[in-house]
């Protein structure tokens, strides 16, 4: 969704933040089912400030050796089952799959005005965005399954503004897909060792065309590889299969999109094998 709330502040807090002890976090790993087939699930644990953090991963347990990591930033509303499924879908494809728990506790917000007080969060201290991530690649690191050497990040709406952000300051990543997210969040890339794939609905109202083009500007200005792919016909939110209900309750301009739903899915699929090889 968009957000405007972004400052100078944020490029600072983010770049100063790492995830250690001494910053609160005490970390554990917790098995919590068995899905049919070969995907196994798991709840990765860390205790940041008294909050408990239940980052959700999955991999296909009968794949040998470790396996590529893509973390999944959900949308404002948390990490519901929609994001689940997102997690889900990567493992079935061979990636150890981790959705991040932004708000602690796995809480998921039914309302635009508790998704925006608790995403705003984020933005007006970005200093916790950066320990949220640090804490769930931590966590990613310790698991015998995943190999910390070959990561990706892919987000829908403010997740893919989460992940861009974190592409632009780290070169952890091979690579960062973003689904209908946000361009502009003060935040400019440091580097241009991670590849972006930006998944756009061409009729999406939360971003401009002036924010498209400050973006490309951007990341030409820095000599990224990156793609933009305009999805047409498609709003905001086009690939969660909720949105167009979630629209007409709340008087918001979002609705799914069935084709472009899977032909930025396939794309996406493209883009992941291509920076994994």
């Amino acid at each position: 969704m968009k957000m405007k709330l972004f400052s100078i502040a944020l490029v600072f807090g983010l770049l100063a933040i790492s995830c250690e002890k001494k910053n609160g976090a005490e970390n554990s790993k917790e098995n919590i089912s068995q899905t049919s087939g070969n995907i196994k699930t798991e709840e990765l644990k860390t205790e940041i400030n008294g909050v408990t953090h239940r980052s959700f991963a999955a991999y296909n347990a009968d794949l040998e050796g470790q396996l590529p990591v893509v973390f999944v930033l959900p949308e404002w509303w948390g990490l519901n089952d929609y994001a689940k499924k997102r997690v889900k879908q990567l493992a079935e494809l061979g990636y150890y799959a981790v959705g991040v728990d932004y708000y602690g506790d796995q809480k998921v917000v039914n309302t635009p005005e508790e998704a925006q007080k608790l995403s705003s969060h984020f933005y007006e201290i970005p200093i916790d965005a950066r320990r949220m991530f640090d804490a769930a690649k931590h966590q990613v690191s310790l698991q015998e399954k995943a190999d910390y050497n070959k990561m990706a990040i892919i987000g829908y709406c403010f997740g893919g503004a989460q992940a861009l952000n974190m592409g632009r300051i780290s070169d952890d990543f091979k690579g960062v897909v973003s689904f209908h997210g946000n361009l502009k969040t003060g935040i400019r890339a440091k580097n241009n060792k991670v590849k972006y794939f930006v998944a756009n609905g061409a009729n999406d109202s939360f971003v401009s065309p002036e924010e498209i083009a400050a973006f490309k500007k951007e990341m030409d200005s820095a000599k990224i590889n990156y793609q933009f792919v305009d999805y047409a016909n498609s709003l905001h939110s086009f690939t969660n299969p909720d949105a167009t209900e979630m629209g007409k309750k709340f008087n918001l301009k979002i609705a799914y999109n069935k084709e472009a739903d899977e032909k930025s899915w396939n794309d996406m699929k493209k883009f992941l094998e291509e920076i994994f090889k």
